[in-house]
């Protein structure tokens, strides 16, 4: 491990050096991604150099022992040293985990798509819920929300919505939040007072820039039609809305949010693209399944990931067997704790796997 650490402090060097070379700063695009992989090494190197420093204190403090000292300031080397291996300890487990590879896509922003299952109109205005518990969530971190789509039912649910959060990590702690998500309470439309059980999917896609994802225009089927819902006359005569067809892989994606259509197919084409990655890493995926289900954050949205228990006043994650009463702090975006438990579990999993 410490040989890993010192090359990442070479590394960490190097870059330092040549973001304050005169020529590199002439090349933008080149000095900003060395920026971004020189901030990105800081927090590891930040430890390792703290770690470093506990290790020449700790060999001070014990060859100080060796020799003769008055009493009041043995005991104070003896505490110091004590302080220190409490320090080299704590950093030594915390050194692994920040070596563990890095998923490419955890700095991106997120398109996110939650989908009514089983339960009729009672998934649906779940599907509502979780929209507003992620958008809260987003605005606790400083992200923003954009809608892309929405399937408005009659009473104020959603059959589906789908809407992007830009933010700089919005993928590294969203991407646990794939899965079914259960519900269980009584409906608005139950006169009986009986619980029911209800499902929703959500489903986490990183956004993909253009030049990761290539579409061949001459593969794609776009057509235009007037949106529907809120908007009044603009909206019903003019055909702003876009829904485009990948041919090759049958995948269909629409947005009708906007007023220009040039907007709306910008919106669609982002969703396009993330959709195609997903399904090219699913069918990935396939080949490895048993490796993927033993991932925390592996995003099967065939997994019942969590349930939200109204009479009980509980959250439950099945993943990580987490159960919180405090269902209301949750719907209302205070999910930090879930996530943590989350990001722990998935990475002593990695641990493991290393090991």
């Amino acid at each position: 491990m410490l040989g890993k650490l010192q090359a990442v402090e070479d590394k960490y060097l190097e870059l330092e050096s040549l973001i304050s070379d005169p020529e590199v700063l002439q090349d933008m695009d080149r000095w900003q991604r060395y920026n971004r992989e020189h901030s990105s090494l800081e927090p590891i190197v930040a430890k390792y150099r703290a770690y470093k420093k506990a290790c020449r204190g700790i060999e001070e403090d014990q060859a100080m022992l060796e020799e003769p000292l008055e009493a009041e300031m043995k005991q104070m080397v003896e505490e110091e040293l004590s302080e220190l291996r409490e320090e080299k300890a704590a950093l030594e487990q915390e050194l692994p985990i920040l070596l563990l590879p890095k998923d490419p896509n955890d700095e991106k922003n997120v398109i996110m798509e939650i989908r009514g299952g089983v339960g009729g109109e009672e998934a649906a205005l779940f599907a509502g819920d979780l929209f507003r518990m992620y958008t809260r969530f987003a605005e606790k971190q400083g992200w923003k929300t954009d809608i892309i789509d929405a399937n408005v039912t009659g009473i104020g649910g959603y059959k589906e919505i789908s809407f992007t959060v830009d933010g700089y990590g919005a993928y590294s702690k969203l991407k646990y939040e794939s899965g079914t998500h259960r519900v269980q309470r009584v409906p608005v439309t139950e006169s009986g007072g009986r619980i029911h059980t209800s499902a929703v999917t959500v489903a986490v896609l990183p956004e993909m820039e253009e030049v990761e994802v290539a579409i061949n225009p001459n593969e794609l089927r776009i057509d235009t039609y007037c949106a529907s819902g809120a908007g009044g006359q603009y909206v019903n005569r003019t055909e702003t809305a876009i829904r485009i067809t990948h041919l090759p892989t049958g995948i269909v994606v629409q947005c009708q949010d906007e007023k220009s259509q040039l907007k709306n197919k910008e919106k669609a084409m982002k969703v396009l693209r993330a959709r195609i990655r997903d399904q090219a890493v699913r069918e990935q995926a396939d080949a490895v399944a048993a490796d993927r289900r033993s991932q925390v954050g592996s995003g099967d949205r065939s997994e019942r990931i969590r349930t939200y228990n109204f009479p009980q006043g509980r959250v439950t994650d099945h993943r990580v067997g987490l159960t919180l009463h405090k269902l209301d702090s949750v719907l209302n975006g205070e999910l930090d704790e879930i996530l943590s438990a989350l990001i722990t579990a998935d990475q002593a999993e990695r641990l493991k796997q290393v090991d």
